[in-house]
């Protein structure tokens, strides 16, 4: 018997027009070439239709979802001007931690984009990040309104309002807009640090249009490393899997633990080939929120986002154990660290590496200025090599 492996991606490869919303039709493409990884869950680069804009699939994923008992004490976190609300905001946890008052608790801060550009139209999910209008997303989801489009806003209680896109950052598949509204319920951000497999989580957004909808599962396994988007654009994201059904327009909603705090963004969900189902098969992929707060704080500060790079090229399809250098950028961080041509990686900071997609991903879980440690095989021999992150 022939096994047929999941692929990964935005699951809108055809989307709903505003007349017929559930009536998907997936247009004729390529068949995907097969991921390099040996490890069957490396996700596959696929290139998004540039009409998409709803949840999970090619665009990178990552996202943590839990129910941790032993939730850290509500918190404010400062950083470049911006204060992020991570316990103490309008939106009050729920009484009994049960999913409906959850669900009660959070729907309001959740929201439906409605995405027009040049390229198409579509529908994704959003949260409340701050009372002042700043809205979290993917960038698959705001995409397609780039060069003259429209992004519209429609609230929990049916309200609407058009926003404007404040920054992006393809690399983590992540967008922030804003709507000229104050007093918004701001939704609670946990932490994606303290996840653990089998912690519940609960997903919220409008897939297929169906503007709140709720799902619910659990985290079926952290550090999956997820590549989504086009070649020009890709999205590498340490994953959280999860198995909460998540499908076309859940993109971009949260990901919420048993204490109604916002630890994920449902992004990408697999799908069994080409011609395969492409609604929810158990396999969805959320950006952890611990690296949301990071991009969306600069975002909203400044605009734009760092991504942390460490000024090395990768052989992609090096078939041996591990990450094959095959260029160091003179007076960058790698060559700074003594990083060489020829250097395979093996370790990064203690995580094993199988492959160069899964040392990009493991980059990108950091932040520039980050010093880390690679494990690397050179000439026959192991050695530890220290690199202080740079960013681009």
């Amino acid at each position: 018997m022939t096994e047929t492996r999941p692929t990964y991606g935005y699951p809108d490869y055809g989307y709903p027009s505003h007349n017929n919303p559930y009536g998907y039709q997936a247009p004729q493409q390529e068949p995907p070439k097969p991921p390099k990884s040996r490890r069957p869950w490396a996700v596959l680069v696929v290139g998004a239709a540039v009409t998409a804009v709803v949840a999970g699939g090619v665009g990178g994923a990552v996202g943590y979802t839990a129910a941790r008992s032993s939730a850290p004490p509500p918190q404010t976190i400062a950083s470049a001007g911006l204060t992020v609300n991570t316990g103490a905001g309008e939106v009050s946890a729920p009484a009994d931690g049960s999913i409906s008052a959850i669900a009660a608790a959070l729907q309001p801060s959740v929201v439906q984009l409605n995405v027009s550009g040049s390229q198409g139209a579509g529908t994704g999910s959003g949260f409340i990040l701050r009372s002042d209008g700043y809205i979290l997303t993917n960038n698959h989801v705001v995409e397609t309104a780039g060069g003259g489009g429209t992004i519209k806003i429609v609230f929990s209680d049916g309200s609407k309002a058009d926003a404007t896109l404040v920054g992006t950052n393809p690399g983590y598949d992540l967008a922030v807009v804003k709507v000229d509204k104050s007093g918004l319920p701001a939704v609670t951000l946990g932490s994606s640090s303290a996840l653990q497999v089998g912690d519940t989580v609960i997903a919220i957004g409008s897939p297929l249009g169906l503007q709140g909808t709720v799902t619910s599962g659990i985290v079926s396994a952290l550090n999956r490393p997820v590549t989504a988007g086009g070649s020009g654009d890709a999205a590498y994201i340490n994953a959280i899997q999860t198995d909460a059904a998540i499908n076309p327009g859940n993109s971009g909603g949260p990901l919420v633990n048993g204490n109604g705090q916002v630890i994920g963004i449902n992004s990408a969900i697999a799908t069994m080939g080409q011609g395969g189902q492409s609604g929810s098969i158990g396999l969805g992929f959320s950006i952890p929120i611990d690296t949301a707060k990071r991009i969306a704080e600069e975002i909203i500060a400044t605009g734009t986002s760092t991504t942390p790079i460490m000024g090395i090229e990768l052989d992609m399809d090096f078939s041996g154990d591990g990450a094959k250098v095959t260029g160091v950028n003179a007076g960058g961080p790698a060559a700074d660290g003594g990083v060489q041509v020829g250097d395979i990686v093996t370790m990064f900071d203690g995580q094993s590496i199988a492959d160069s997609t899964e040392l990009i991903v493991a980059i990108r879980a950091n932040a520039p200025g980050d010093q880390v440690i690679l494990t690397v095989q050179r000439n026959g021999q192991t050695q530890d090599v220290t690199v202080t992150l740079g960013s681009k």
